[in-house]
């Protein structure tokens, strides 16, 4: 397992404030990402619902297409804003997630981009598991009422880097998909994601640190800022934690860029001090990376 980082990479977590106005976001969105690359990071992150509210009642009139791939200007200008960003910074760019909607089957999704410095798409990430919750007293959502999911685990490689994985916000709470992508070799899991003002206090940190001591890796999580006069509040804190479930940085509650330096090494000593990569032991449970894993939807 030595050797997944190989190369050190800056990494930025952009907590974008975003409103109702799609284009002033997609702006806001450049400015942040530009200030972000010229700062060093090679790996730029925007938030779960980056170019929109955040909310099923937005998803419809917010959704752009993207399939067939390349869409045009008209289907996703999120596409294209991104393309044309990931070049302009000259780096990685994931756009945390923007609502889909797919033609030809007439479903919404909550779905992640990932362009490279040359601005190709070379990933796509639809979430996995839908945000439906009900805590008596404190909240109610249900994406599945607007959102249907994605059906794979999204593995890429970031040259000259290794392989990253990508989820979004309730997937989080699912540690195979972590599991999985590290046993196959990923030094990063990355989450942006929108937890609220209940579940962020509960289990924001909880969750980014239990992967990453799960499985001695890194984890990102990447939040908008929180706006209180929004219909949807978001926790914030967007964060970095390393391979021995150690907090890097840590964002407040309003906008915000957080870096954080990724080195190989800190995988490596965490994984030789505490071995779990030669300790387990599946003569007495399943190797869960050896199953029918879905990688194509």
């Amino acid at each position: 397992m030595a050797g997944l980082l190989k190369k050190p990479l800056k990494l930025a977590l952009v907590q974008l404030a975003t409103g109702a106005d799609k284009t002033v976001n997609l702006s806001r969105a450049r400015s942040k990402v530009l200030e972000a690359s010229k700062a060093g990071a090679s790996l730029i992150v925007l938030p779960e619902c980056f170019n929109s509210p955040y909310g099923c009642q937005y998803f419809p009139s917010y959704a752009e297409t993207l399939l067939p791939s390349p869409p045009t200007q008209e289907q996703s200008p999120t596409y294209h804003a991104l393309s044309s960003l990931a070049v302009e910074s000259k780096s990685y760019l994931l756009g945390g997630s923007i609502p889909e909607y797919v033609s030809s089957t007439e479903k919404y999704h909550n779905t992640s981009l990932l362009f490279s410095p040359e601005g190709k798409l070379l990933a796509t990430h639809r979430k996995v598991h839908l945000f439906d919750i009900d805590i008596p007293g404190k909240i109610t959502f249900r994406e599945s009422d607007v959102l249907s999911p994605g059906n794979k685990l999204t593995l890429v490689d970031i040259p000259p880097y290794g392989k990253i994985a990508l989820a979004i916000c309730y997937d989080i709470r699912f540690p195979e998909l972590a599991t999985i992508a590290a046993r196959k070799g990923c030094f990063l899991l990355l989450y942006p994601g929108a937890f609220n003002m209940t579940t962020g206090a509960l289990h924001w940190a909880l969750q980014a640190r239990a992967r990453a001591m799960d499985n001695q890796v890194f984890v990102g999580l990447c939040s908008p800022a929180r706006d209180m006069e929004a219909s949807y509040n978001a926790w914030g804190h967007s964060m970095v934690v390393d391979p021995n479930a150690q907090v890097m940085t840590e964002a407040g509650e309003g906008e915000e860029i957080v870096y954080a330096e990724l080195k190989g090494e800190m995988i490596e000593d965490t994984r030789k001090g505490i071995p779990l990569y030669s300790q387990r032991r599946f003569d007495v449970y399943p190797d869960i990376s050896k199953g029918d894993i879905k990688f194509d939807e």
